[in-house]
């Protein structure tokens, strides 16, 4: 048979290389380089069994010799399973730190024994026609370096009593006392300097506040 003028070769040239010679040409070319860049002493999979033939552990395949295998590592199939088991183990990294995470035991929070209400005094005035509330509450068994604090809630987000839009509450908080509130008009609230700010007495264990009302303009 004419080898040389077969169709699609050129003069001078051999055969054309079938699709299975190309693919043994790459699988030689792949094994040469495996086996220059490739130390099998530190590669998991590799094995040789009690029959001195070389073995896959990941893919459960035999090989005559280490080229052979090294092949075999450059093929599909292995680098398949290799991305499979990396998926795996991944996915059990993670349930294993899920696992680790939920097992650990939740920090307990600290809870204060509560001793009831403090003691109060509200005064009533009437500064420049400007509403004025003065407030008093004692605190004598304050925990050691807690200060006072307050905050005012509008009606709608206290959960006790009927919203009403006429009113608002201001809460005050010192640990170990129950929260404590008051039911003020619901008007608006001078925050100028000195007209809005909390006194503290650490000696006396008082907290004061001055709450000025903004008068109303009336239209004219």
């Amino acid at each position: 048979m004419d080898m040389q003028n077969r169709p699609g070769g050129r003069t001078g040239s051999g055969p054309m290389a079938s699709a299975a010679d190309a693919n043994v040409e790459r699988r030689e070319r792949l094994k040469q380089l495996a086996m220059e860049i490739i130390d099998l002493q530190k590669d998991p999979y590799f094995m040789i069994n009690h029959l001195g033939t070389y073995e896959c552990k990941l893919c459960l395949t035999l090989h005559t010799n280490e080229g052979s295998y090294l092949a075999h590592t450059q093929g599909k199939k292995h680098q398949q399973n290799l991305l499979r088991r990396k998926a795996r183990e991944g996915k059990d990294l993670n349930a294993m730190m899920h696992m680790a995470k939920q097992n650990q035991p939740k920090p307990q929070k600290h809870k204060t024994i509560k001793i009831g209400r403090p003691g109060y005094k509200v005064t009533r005035t009437v500064e420049n026609t400007s509403k004025v509330l003065y407030f008093e509450l004692y605190y004598e068994d304050i925990q050691p370096g807690f200060i006072p604090k307050h905050r005012v809630m509008s009606a709608f987000e206290q959960k006790i009593e009927q919203p009403d839009k006429n009113y608002q509450y201001l809460i005050f908080a010192g640990e170990p006392y129950e929260n404590i509130s008051f039911k003020i008009p619901n008007q608006e609230i001078e925050t100028q300097e000195g007209k809005f700010q909390p006194v503290w007495d650490k000696d006396k264990k008082i907290y004061s506040l001055r709450v000025q009302f903004r008068e109303k303009k009336n239209n004219k």
